[in-house]
């Protein structure tokens, strides 16, 4: 199982200087990547798990940041909410910062769920799947053709070049999230893979891998050329007692929860300290959250 780190993106301590530290200290330990998150708003006295996103800054930017200052380690995102991006400004987005970035980016994608980001936006949650997938289509039309057209229910694109393409070919990687039924057969149908989120039950994420896996067996595809990637929200916790949840404990406990994920199917595991209220919280120390990042760092790292 391949294992990431998040950089700060929320909170107090997510700065560009704490990004930046986090980002080379993880690629000199060997971690596989780097990942940021999107938040467009703060709704004030709304629901109240948005208080977990505030002070976020755009991910796209953040990573293309990151791309400049470090050299290996790949750039991901988990995940940029389609309604709120035609797919051709996305479509640019991503090719350019997977070109400045020399054929880094992993691209998680997802339909959104706080209400007033879509009405601030102008976008509409009705019928977000089916958008969805003609978004993906007009996506890769973009990347892989050289004129490149799509005329669907929700996206017209006219006979166009876009250019330039996206060092990866034919395409970065394109992986969904999201945790209905649907959500999870539409990864498989059509995704080069899956990211759970921050709130996913853990203890049964085989599940949902096996519904992912399923979905794209039946739609003809390799289940095995699949990836399944654990948004793991850390909290360090040593004194944690028996019945703690997955992801919450000591670093000893931390690692055979990494092995029981990697038991269930999950191919990598990015560690998220940003969902910790100890590190990201709105009264949480900046200077405090790094010294636990960085010796989550050190503790967490890869073998070998």
């Amino acid at each position: 199982m391949l294992i990431g780190f998040a950089v700060p993106v929320a909170g107090p301590w997510a700065t560009p200087a704490n990004q930046v530290r986090i980002a080379r200290r993880a690629e000199e330990l060997g971690y596989h990547s780097l990942w940021t998150l999107q938040r467009l708003l703060v709704p004030v006295g709304g629901d109240p798990r948005a208080e977990t996103y505030r002070n976020v800054g755009d991910p796209l930017v953040t990573l293309a940041y990151l791309a400049g200052l470090t050299s290996r380690i790949r750039l991901g995102v988990a995940v940029v909410n389609l309604p709120f991006y035609s797919p051709v400004l996305l479509a640019k987005q991503a090719a350019t910062l997977d070109q400045v970035s020399g054929g880094r980016l992993e691209l998680g994608l997802g339909l959104g769920w706080m209400p007033q980001e879509f009405t601030a936006t102008g976008a509409s949650m009705q019928r977000r799947g089916a958008r969805a997938e003609e978004f993906l289509a007009a996506l890769r039309s973009l990347w892989t053709e050289e004129i490149s057209s799509y005329a669907g229910e929700f996206y017209t694109i006219p006979p166009s070049r876009l250019e330039p393409k996206p060092l990866q070919r034919p395409a970065p990687p394109i992986l969904l999230g999201g945790k209905s039924a649907p959500a999870l057969r539409r990864a498989g149908r059509l995704a080069d893979g899956w990211i759970s989120s921050s709130t996913a039950d853990l203890t049964t994420i085989g599940e949902q891998i096996e519904l992912v896996r399923t979905a794209a067996a039946e739609a003809g595809r390799d289940p095995d050329a699949l990836r399944f990637v654990c948004r793991g929200a850390v909290r360090v916790r040593p004194d944690a007692g028996a019945d703690r949840p997955p992801l919450t404990g000591s670093y000893e406990q931390l690692r055979a929860d990494f092995a029981d994920l990697a038991a269930q199917g999950v191919t990598e595991l990015f560690v998220d300290l940003n969902f910790d209220p100890q590190l990201a919280g709105p009264d949480a120390d900046p200077a405090a959250a790094m010294e636990r990042a960085e010796e989550t760092l050190e503790a967490l790292r890869p073998a070998g």
